[in-house]
């Protein structure tokens, strides 16, 4: 054997081996690898499915609808009457419940947060207060407003004790829980816990070495939070007050149980243009009503994401 036909021996032997070893060899992939390579996949299925039909078909159903008359024709009617005085007076309402409860939920869940630093990651009151978060965060809906009806309802618990005990009406100005203004306490019932899941992460990230960098060139705690803390806690901060604004503006249930009259929020005056025929005077309102909730979802999630996408390269 010469010099100059190893080469060709070593490619001989190589390509035996991947004959040998169909799924390491450098050849192409056989059927078996291809198969695994699909099978991966089949795990996706079920979410897919439920993304499909109640995400995807439902978005696109709110999107189109509202591009068309009762009689199927095209028609930017529905999308012009987001316009009216009446359409935007109840996006504003809907804005300044869901703005106003995740300030006060971010502002106090930041604080809980702060105070749980100070506990052990695994002790029990950090462990009561996590699982605790998770479950009041999702504690909306017609149980939470019946909660809030029996406690500071017309009749409530506390509505009654203060009235025959101290000669206080709460309600003296009107029954102020079953409106708009009353949506506040329910909505920051829930806005607290998800702020203190969402925020408290953030928080755990932050190093001690930067504290003990600040000290050693004879900053104080007062520049530790102002120069170091607060500019990389405030990407996740305000993050989390987008995501609580969206939790709030899309909540319905708790709304719709306390709210029977009228269409103050704008998922109200979705299910007020889905049960009457025609809404100022347009078919099909419903669906330029979703296409307005969507834009704005759409708006503050982008934005979420790009707060978290920075505040993810601080806990790296």
């Amino acid at each position: 054997m010469t010099v100059a036909n190893a080469p060709a021996l070593v490619k001989g032997d190589a390509d035996a081996t991947a004959r040998r070893h169909p799924l390491t060899g450098s050849g192409p992939a056989p059927r078996l690898a291809r198969l695994r390579g699909l099978l991966k996949y089949v795990g996706l299925t079920p979410f897919a499915v439920y993304v499909v039909l109640f995400l995807a078909i439902p978005t696109v159903l709110a999107v189109t609808t509202g591009f068309f008359d009762a009689d199927g024709g095209f028609t930017l009617a529905n999308i012009s009457g987001l316009l009216e005085p009446v359409v935007l007076g109840t996006f504003l309402s809907s804005f300044g419940v869901s703005a106003l409860s995740a300030v006060i939920g971010s502002i106090v869940g930041a604080l809980v947060c702060y105070a749980l630093l100070g506990t052990k990651p695994d002790g029990p009151l950090r462990s009561v207060i996590n699982s605790g978060s998770s479950v009041l965060a999702q504690f909306g809906g017609v149980m939470l407003a019946f909660a809030f009806i029996a406690f500071i309802g017309g009749q409530g618990l506390v509505t009654v004790f203060l009235a025959d005990t101290f000669g206080i009406n709460i309600f003296e100005n009107g029954i102020w829980l079953y409106q708009v203004p009353g949506l506040l306490l329910p909505y920051v019932y829930f806005q607290v816990p998800l702020m203190i899941i969402t925020f408290m992460p953030a928080l755990e990230g932050l190093k001690s070495q930067w504290a003990e960098a600040n000290a050693t060139l004879g900053g104080t705690r007062f520049t530790y939070w102002t120069r170091i803390a607060f500019p990389v806690l405030a990407p996740s901060f305000f993050g989390s007050l987008l995501l609580l604004f969206a939790n709030a503006f899309s909540s319905y249930a708790t709304a719709a149980a306390l709210i029977s009259q009228g269409s103050q929020i704008v998922p109200l005056q979705i299910r007020g243009a889905l049960i009457s025929e025609t809404v100022l005077g347009r078919e099909n309102m419903a669906g330029a009503l979703a296409l307005g909730m969507i834009v704005v979802m759409v708006i503050v999630m982008w934005g979420y994401s790009v707060l978290q996408s920075r505040t993810a390269r601080w806990q790296r």
